[in-house]
């Protein structure tokens, strides 16, 4: 097909990569995670480098174009930008992340140009899976997007517990290598092969990795609903604490307010609300209930944290750890911290909170704790296991407004859920707030821009599953074993 090899083929390049969010929530059409880079790879076939790095390029625009557009609502809606300003950050924002895609098309094809079954099914689907892994932590990390979340109700998600989201990635890939390998090459090994790789993600999917222990527990979600636009307002502080003390009037073992649910500072809760912590204790005796609270902290030194504290028979405090570049911190101040002071963002110079930090207590469980962004790092969540039982997640997705992101947000704290082998309580602000259990899926859930306290049961867990034991090490090693192997056939192959 001579057409492709100009115009057509790049607009197609486009159009894939627009199509791809479509297999993420709210969505869910994960067939598309495997389509999608399919028609990648084969417009990828008999052309340039710098041919290739352009579709790579238009492939990543349509991608984060469609599916992380939602950040200049946070900018525009929130931050006090004029539109145009906001569009354009958006629009840098989106074209940076599409060269991860573009270097990943021109470096294959200039190293790799020959279409052999070792480019196919070993070097692609691990450079693949690489790029998506450097994409997790490079610069802070934006892992958004990986297309292992987009698989969380297929039946490769047997594979999490194992491999993690990146090995769930990785087999994502080489599914849609093993269809160009089928079609392209005219080879009738790849349909059983497929067929097999998603039968045995199918049949893990029945492998419980760890057990639960003791009976379950009364869980409750309080979900505020305060404006985002309202909520830092000295008007509306003590309103806002008490709607969250009046919707936590219920009985049950943990109660979970989300990230930031107390818009002041801890030690300043004294003075602007005396009997606060009197009413809690009060709530305690009457229900029985102990809580884990989003609050920030500021030490006597100034610095502050946006935080978690546990109030019951055993305090404690977690400090988040990683922060949201631009939003909780601005990294390279000498060179954009005066343009950032046109972004009204409160409470934007968090200081960073230990990667390894101590489990809560609450109602004597081991509390795993994670806040807003960061649940979307297998490898931080990891740091509290095995020990912890739960998980919980405090959020404020209310920075996104009615977009997809919330939805998209969920998704990855279910396959932290997944992985671990454990329940993940996600407390937000306006929605939506979940409990998931060990498997992944929701059991209960509060709709987005509602006042309620979600009360559902959670079970505890303990052991570790093969991911909580070994983390990314042993996918990121054996894809580096996929591109050794693949080089060195592949040289083999030309000679």
């Amino acid at each position: 097909m001579k057409q492709l090899n100009g115009t057509i083929g790049d607009i197609l390049a486009l159009l894939a990569g627009s199509s791809l969010p479509l297999s993420f929530a709210p969505y869910g059409l994960f067939p598309f995670a495997v389509l999608s880079p399919a028609l990648l790879f084969y417009l990828w076939q008999n052309i340039s480098p710098r041919r290739a790095f352009w579709r790579g390029f238009l492939y990543g625009v349509g991608l984060f174009g469609v599916g992380v557009s939602w950040v200049h609502i946070s900018f525009y809606q929130f931050g006090g930008l004029p539109l145009l300003g906001a569009i354009f950050l958006t629009a840098a924002f989106v074209l940076w992340m599409a060269l991860y895609p573009a270097l990943l098309g021109g470096l294959l094809t200039r190293f790799f140009p020959n279409n052999t079954p070792t480019k196919l099914l070993l070097i692609l689907p691990a450079a693949w899976t690489l790029i998506e892994w450097l994409r997790g932590w490079l610069f802070t990390g934006f892992p958004w997007l990986s297309l292992g979340y987009s698989q969380i109700d297929s039946p490769l998600n047997g594979f999490a517990p194992l491999l993690g989201v990146y090995g769930v990635s990785w087999i994502t890939v080489f599914s849609a290598a093993l269809l160009i390998y089928g079609f392209y090459l005219k080879k009738k090994l790849a349909l059983p092969i497929f067929i097999l790789i998603w039968g045995a993600g199918w049949l893990l999917n029945g492998v419980s990795w760890t057990t639960p222990v003791g009976k379950p527990l009364q869980i409750a979600l309080v979900q505020g609903n305060m404006p985002q636009e309202f909520k830092w307002l000295s008007s509306y502080q003590l309103s806002t604490i008490e709607r969250y003390l009046e919707l936590s009037q219920v009985e049950a073992d943990i109660i979970i307010w989300p990230e930031s649910a107390v818009p002041l500072f801890l030690h300043d809760i004294r003075q602007y609300m005396p009997d606060f912590f009197k009413k809690l204790a009060k709530q305690r005796i009457t229900y029985g209930s102990e809580f884990i609270i989003g609050i920030p902290v500021m030490t006597k030194n100034g610095a502050y944290f946006n935080s978690v504290v546990s109030i019951g028979t055993q305090p404690g405090s977690y400090n988040k750890h990683h922060l949201v570049p631009f939003g909780e911190y601005i990294p390279l101040q000498f060179l954009f911290g005066e343009f950032l002071k046109l972004l009204e963002v409160p409470m934007s110079d968090f200081s960073s909170g230990k990667a390894q930090q101590d489990n809560l207590y609450s109602a004597g469980q081991a509390i795993g704790v994670s806040i807003c962004y960061e649940d979307a790092f297998g490898a931080l969540i990891r740091n509290s296991l095995p020990g912890a039982r739960l998980l919980v997640n405090v959020s404020n997705d209310a920075w996104f407004g009615d977009s997809i992101a919330p939805h998209q947000h969920l998704e990855i704290a279910r396959m932290r859920a997944l992985e671990s082998g454990r329940y993940l309580l996600r407390a937000t602000n306006t929605g939506i707030s979940a409990v998931i259990d060990n498997k992944g899926k929701i059991t209960s859930l509060a709709p987005q821009f509602e006042i309620m306290t979600l009360i559902a049961s959670a079970q505890a867990y303990e052991g570790a599953t093969p991911f909580v034991r070994f983390g990314n090490a042993l996918v990121v090693g054996g894809l580096f074993v996929c591109l050794l192997l693949g080089g060195v056939r592949y040289q083999c192959h030309l000679r």
